[in-house]
């Protein structure tokens, strides 16, 4: 064993300088090349975090957009709605109001008409009244000249 102990001090001072030179191998990789790549990894995962953060927002704001959009879809629908509903109740006014225009014009030539019959036959009355005045007369005459004869 008294051997083992100075063999295993001198393999020791020996590895000083491998353990110095991976020491100077670790920092000079780590400066070198992973320094970098952890920056670009860093980098990357940032864009492609961004991208998607990006993409949310825009998806989050197209969503919005179609929201507004369907409001005032049926805001409009509602709008046309109303005005057809007006213009329905305008045209049954003006039918309502035109059907009672025929009416009174109607109302008036029946009016018109039954005053013309009224009149007619109050003519024909005093016609037939007279023919039939006359007619007794000219029978009157024909029965007296016939009795006399």
């Amino acid at each position: 064993m008294e051997q083992v102990l100075p063999a295993l001090g001198g393999l020791m001072i020996q590895a000083i300088p491998t353990f110095i030179l991976l020491l100077l191998l670790h920092y000079y990789l780590k400066g070198v090349f992973f320094g970098p790549l952890d920056l670009l990894l860093r980098r990357r995962w940032e864009a492609t975090e961004g991208a998607r953060k990006a993409a949310e927002e825009s998806n989050e704001r197209a969503e919005e957009k179609a929201a507004q959009y369907a409001q005032a879809l049926r805001e409009a629908r509602a709008e046309i709605y109303r005005e057809q509903e007006e213009l329905r109740r305008k045209l049954r006014q003006d039918q309502a109001t035109a059907v009672e225009a025929v009416r009174a014009r109607a109302a008036g030539k029946v009016q018109q008409a039954r005053a013309s019959v009224a009149a007619e036959a109050d003519a024909a009355r005093a016609r037939l009244s007279e023919e039939c005045d006359l007619l007794a007369e000219q029978i009157a005459g024909a029965l007296l000249r016939r009795g006399s004869a």
